[in-house]
């Protein structure tokens, strides 16, 4: 390489060390306040890992303790004065749901709240709509009851199977037997279903006077 060419390469060099030492003055605190964002922001993610490990912690213990009460209304009472935040309030409200024997007029409109709540988690919801079907039975109309089931029931939805069933029951309700049969025995081949859901099909497929399928037949 001839000098002229070391002399440019060697300006053209420190050109770039001026422009590079210029744009560190000039933005210079735009990395820095990067590096202080990601520490607070660190600081701020490890003190909310603790604030809510601590909420989840009086939570857990303030259910645990309601429900050691003997009677229904004193753990309604205590469930209710429970410290929650976010979702807990979908589990505090289906554990407040959960004496139907005892208040069911109660049970009832506390699944009915927390399926309309829709800054719930949609998990919670659903599982709110099959139990209010459940624990309404008749008193809902059928037609109304497999309108809150059907999108329960859609592909991809955690509680799924829980409907299907529900679903199939309305049919026997119609005396539409056949039918049932038929979308019970769907339901006990459906490897997504609980082994407990899929084993009460069988027995309601026999009681209907059908036939389970062949354990080899699923899928």
């Amino acid at each position: 390489m001839s000098n002229p060419e070391n002399f440019i390469q060697e300006v053209t060099e420190e050109v770039r060390r001026d422009r590079l030492y210029a744009y560190f003055r000039k933005y210079g605190w735009i990395p820095a306040l990067i590096v202080v964002g990601v520490v607070a922001g660190t600081g701020w993610t490890e003190w909310s890992k603790a604030r809510n490990a601590a909420q989840a912690q009086a939570f857990g213990d303030a259910v645990l303790d309601a429900l050691d009460l003997g009677g229904a209304a004193e753990r309604r009472e205590a469930l209710a004065a429970a410290p929650v935040s976010g979702a807990q309030q979908a589990v505090l409200s289906l554990l407040l749901a959960s004496d139907p024997t005892e208040d069911r007029a109660a049970s009832i409109a506390a699944l009915e709240q927390l399926a309309a709540d829709a800054s719930q988690p949609q998990s919670y919801r659903d599982l709110a709509v099959v139990r209010r079907v459940i624990l309404a039975g008749a008193d809902l109309p059928l037609a109304e009851r497999r309108a809150a089931l059907d999108p329960v029931a859609a592909p991809g939805r955690p509680f799924r199977p829980l409907a299907l069933e529900q679903l199939a029951y309305l049919l026997v309700e119609e005396g539409r037997t056949e039918e049932a049969i038929a979308a019970l025995q769907a339901l006990s081949q459906d490897q997504q279903a609980p082994a407990g859901l899929r084993g009460r099909a069988g027995q309601m497929i026999v009681a209907l006077g059908g036939e389970t399928a062949p354990v080899g037949d699923a899928g």
